[in-house]
């Protein structure tokens, strides 16, 4: 999938571009009926599919003390997430001040001269200085600019508006199948892999140091896991806090991973947490910890025999 910066970036694809507009932290099933409506128009009209969005975060430039600690996404995770539905091309506009007090109709009008068909949002979208702009006004300057808008109302689960703040705190609480539900697909993170103390080596279950990023995490615990680097999936066991055990003091996400022998140093996971097996302890001594590791294998083995991905 391409990826750009700027509107004027357009220019390097063939056209004529149907956009969907938004943050889209997570890429949930409401941003995902947004983006289908591109991906429509490509498939009836030609041309190309892209999502446009902001980075960093505009509630974080905006109003940081309300921005929240954690994303869903990071750009580079929801950019593999868009590229396996199908988008051409992702366009990551950098958000500052100068950005948020640009006029809204002039933005829509820079975007419509890119040659832009279509533009798909939620009904709910406001953007531009004073988030004066709206579907109001996109639906009005249709006719002038002649493109084909698209607005989506929310999708509902279980009588609530399906959000990126709703499913971020099903994470934060460990509810990883309602996160499922919400997302159309397991929830996961992502991070590369750095060198760690190469204790689990020597207790003989080696472990891939996951570098945390931005990313919303799970409660501290041992997890079962499936993980990928490429196309292969494996299955495992993770160990997500600071090791009271060997004295930690930072935050890791360290992964077992069955059946699997080889060098993971710089390449980027992508972890899914499928259920949860216990908090984490401190063990009176390593032997005690080798002890429980190993039961903590067998265990998520067994659990991983009988689970359905993003279900467990």
């Amino acid at each position: 999938m391409l990826r750009f910066t700027a509107i004027e970036d357009l220019a390097l694809v063939r056209g004529p571009h149907h956009l969907a507009l938004g943050v889209f932290d997570g890429v949930h099933l409401g941003h995902q009926e947004v983006i289908a409506k591109a991906l429509a128009a490509r498939e009836r009209e030609g041309g190309t599919c892209g999502v446009l969005t902001f980075d960093p975060y505009p509630i974080r430039v905006l109003a940081p003390e309300k921005a929240p600690r954690r994303l869903l996404a990071s750009l580079d995770h929801k950019a593999e997430i868009l590229d396996r539905m199908g988008v051409d091309f992702l366009l990551a506009l950098h958000f500052d001040l100068d950005r948020a007090s640009q006029d809204a109709g002039e933005f829509v009008r820079e975007i419509a001269a890119a040659g832009v068909k279509t533009i798909a949002v939620g009904e709910d979208w406001r953007f531009g200085k004073g988030r004066q702009g709206d579907v109001a006004m996109l639906k009005a300057m249709t006719t002038e600019l002649g493109f084909d808008l698209q607005a989506l109302p929310p999708v509902m689960m279980e009588g609530e508006r399906i959000s990126s703040t709703r499913i971020r705190q099903a994470v934060r609480d460990g509810s990883m199948a309602a996160a499922a539900r919400m997302l159309g697909r397991p929830y996961t993170v992502e991070g590369k892999v750095v060198e760690g103390r190469k204790l689990g080596r020597q207790l003989g279950f080696p472990t891939a140091n996951v570098e945390r990023g931005e990313e919303q995490f799970p409660p501290d615990g041992v997890w079962v896991v499936r993980a990928s680097t490429g196309p292969k999936v494996l299955q495992g066991v993770a160990n997500l806090g600071v090791r009271p055990t060997v004295d930690g003091e930072q935050r890791l996400l360290e992964v077992h991973l069955f059946d699997f022998a080889g060098d993971l140093y710089g390449a980027t996971l992508e972890v899914e947490f499928v259920s949860f097996l216990r908090p984490e302890q401190k063990f009176a001594s390593l032997d005690e910890l080798k002890a429980q590791i190993r039961s903590d294998a067998e265990q998520a083995m067994y659990i991983l025999r009988g689970a359905e991905p993003g279900m467990a």
